[in-house]
């Protein structure tokens, strides 16, 4: 993969052969400058400057044309970017229904009621860029819960978070994978999700 020519590497993820399930819970700890964000270019088909092979079912990624990773990325992989990639020029909920309106996914109660389970409810109408970076987790957590999924997969998403508020988004994000019997995948390179993760890997 991204370090096969350093022989310093002790990681239960890059020169491994890994498995991700659906229906399962996982967390990725790493330290800084471990490849933590690399690793997420690559699931997602942003980046495939890496030795080795990656696949979805049975799949090779490296296979996979603009038409195939549309197709993934709308119905198959939920990706909470660790840097949000919202339109600051737009309000929280014009963020979340941009996203809404292309999958056609989620009832606008559903949403609305996220809204409110995050404290946020009086922020709809907000701007973006006028919202702190904790309250635009939250809404970078509704608008990418938008869609259909098998795994959805979550970058530092609480790291501006408090408990109470921290705790309140994993549910929310647990009780959706459940409900659309998928799997997630959190990392971390300090505070993360209290989850009953099925199993913990050192990046």
């Amino acid at each position: 993969m991204v370090f096969m020519q350093r022989t310093d590497i002790q990681s239960d993820i890059w020169k491994q052969d890994v498995t991700f399930e659906k229906e399962k819970l996982y967390l990725i700890e790493a330290n800084s400058g471990t490849g933590k964000s690399s690793l997420c270019s690559f699931i997602y088909g942003y980046r495939n400057d890496y030795l080795g092979n990656i696949l979805f079912d049975t799949d090779d990624i490296h296979s996979y044309n603009i038409s195939k990773w549309t197709d993934m990325r709308k119905r198959h992989i939920a990706l909470l970017w660790q840097e949000l990639r919202l339109f600051p020029e737009l309000t929280a909920m014009e963020n979340v229904m941009i996203k809404n309106k292309l999958t056609g996914f989620q009832k606008k109660t559903v949403i609305n009621s996220w809204f409110e389970q995050l404290g946020i409810d009086d922020k709809k109408d907000a701007k973006i860029g006028q919202m702190s970076y904790g309250q635009q987790q939250r809404v970078a957590l509704i608008r990418t819960l938008c869609q259909p999924f098998d795994f959805v997969f979550a970058d530092e998403p609480i790291s501006h978070l408090d408990d109470q508020n921290a705790a309140i988004m994993g549910q929310i994000l647990t009780d959706e994978a459940k409900r659309q019997g998928a799997g997630v995948i959190t990392t971390s390179i300090g505070k993360h999700i209290q989850l009953n993760y099925d199993k913990t890997f050192k990046l």
